[in-house]
């Protein structure tokens, strides 16, 4: 077996210690990207699908709920359906990329260590990322559960079991959505861009969801819940594209606040190397 040829600097540059290093960090980050594309395209189609049943279909306009065109029996429910279920394809996408992002690259322990808390991990982007799940599955639910026609809610009208279920995992898919859109903006490790999108993002869907509860509550089925609903599903929709397209850019989502700290790691990482390059030096000098 060869022996590892040293450096100019008299340091060895054995493979056995170097190699895949910075490639399996590269690999990781590409993953994210791809995960991340792939949402932003879901997104893309799922909307587009909804929006056409939505449209084109036999529905009330914006004086009924957005899930009225998937009621049985409608000419567009298929569509509909297949829009929703797209859409939580394409949360449990951002959840996965949004997860992986709160993890630091592969390195040295003690820089994994400070760019990510204890367990050099973004807790509180892994629980953005599993409220996205749940409002993934949810989102499943509320689409293979279809309401009855009207999508009848109380406390105005008379709802079955089906549109309690349906109702209930669309609050449920919403709501988890916000809270994710809060969970980014005071997580430690979101860069400006994704923390900017979740800021802009939350502050409009607070409002817009606590209105739409309301007038669920004291209004009922009509315009005005019709217009707040898809009011508040387009910035949920907006947010999951504009954080999934940040997540794919080719730049790292590192916040400026976290990059000293990043730094001080980095050199007393390779304030250690030389030890482990004499480690790999007397190995390769016993290999026969």
């Amino acid at each position: 077996m060869a022996q590892a040829q040293p450096t100019p600097s008299g340091h060895t540059s054995g493979r056995s210690c170097t190699a895949g290093r910075r490639p399996t960090g590269m690999a990781e980050r590409t993953a994210v990207r791809l995960v991340a594309a792939a949402s932003a395209g879901s997104v893309c189609v799922g909307v587009a699908a909804v929006t056409f049943a939505v449209v084109a279909g036999p529905g009330p306009g914006p004086t009924g709920y957005v899930s009225e065109a998937g009621v049985v029996g409608s000419g567009y429910a298929w569509t509909y359906r297949t829009g929703v279920f797209v859409l939580a394809m394409a949360l449990l996408l951002l959840a996965a990329a949004l997860r992986a992002a709160g993890v630091p690259p592969a390195g040295p322990a003690p820089q994994r260590r400070r760019a990510g808390g204890a367990a050099g991990v973004d807790k509180v982007l892994r629980v953005a990322a599993g409220l996205l799940v749940a409002g993934g599955l949810a989102t499943v639910l509320s689409g293979a559960v279809t309401c009855s026609a009207g999508c009848p809610l109380p406390p105005f009208e008379q709802a079955t079991v089906a549109d309690l279920v349906h109702g209930g995992a669309s609050v449920a898919a919403t709501a988890a959505v916000v809270f994710a859109m809060i969970a980014v903006v005071v997580a430690p490790t979101a860069g400006r861009p994704l923390r900017r999108a979740a800021v802009l993002a939350a502050a409009a869907a607070l409002p817009l969801a606590g209105a739409v509860g309301l007038a669920m509550l004291f209004a009922g089925r009509g315009s005005l819940v019709g217009v707040l609903e898809r009011m508040l599903l387009l910035v949920a929709a907006l947010w999951g594209f504009a954080t999934a397209v940040t997540l794919a850019a080719p730049r790292p989502a590192v916040t400026p606040a976290a990059e000293p700290e990043r730094r001080a790691a980095h050199r007393a990482a390779v304030a250690g190397q030389p030890a482990r390059w004499a480690q790999c030096r007397s190995r390769s000098r016993h290999v026969p």
